[in-house]
């Protein structure tokens, strides 16, 4: 079944994007969710034109998306948290922590386009997030984990 995406999917496409994907998937999930349409011919002329449209918006979102990356590579965060005996923390950091350290440093950044390289942290340490700001723009953010000061 071939769908035209409303909004970004993980793992299957961004949107605008033109997918295919099981009839079930399809059916049951994507469309009623306002997610995808069908990819009809009248649909995917709609979307050529839209696109079109779109190219010179879509320039100055890409160039923002660049100096928003500009600036984390200049920035170096530490997250502090409670470690017990060998560096094991208690708990784990997410990418819930590491968009509120962000967020803190003046970079509002939703968590859904975060991901940390090995999931979540559990011990200290430096580790790697690769934030996608703009589907053309991903950055790999280093950050550290070291122990909270009681």
């Amino acid at each position: 079944m071939e769908l035209i995406l409303k909004s970004d999917v993980q793992d299957l496409g961004f949107k605008d994007d033109i997918v295919t994907v099981k009839n079930g998937y399809g059916r049951n999930y994507l469309i009623p969710q306002g997610l995808a349409v069908l990819a009809t011919v009248s649909a995917k002329k709609v979307l050529a034109e839209n696109l079109k449209q779109k190219a010179h918006k879509e320039k100055a979102i890409v160039e923002e998306a660049q100096k928003t990356a500009e600036a984390l590579k200049q920035l170096e965060i530490k997250i502090a948290a409670k470690a017990g005996a060998g560096d094991k923390l208690f708990g784990s950091i997410t990418t819930i922590d590491l968009a509120a350290s962000l967020e803190k440093a003046g970079h509002a950044i939703d968590k859904k386009f975060m991901a940390i390289q090995g999931g979540s942290v559990k011990r200290l340490g430096n580790y790697n997030a690769q934030i996608r700001l703009h589907r053309e723009v991903i950055v790999d953010f280093p950050f550290d984990v070291v122990a909270e000061k009681y």
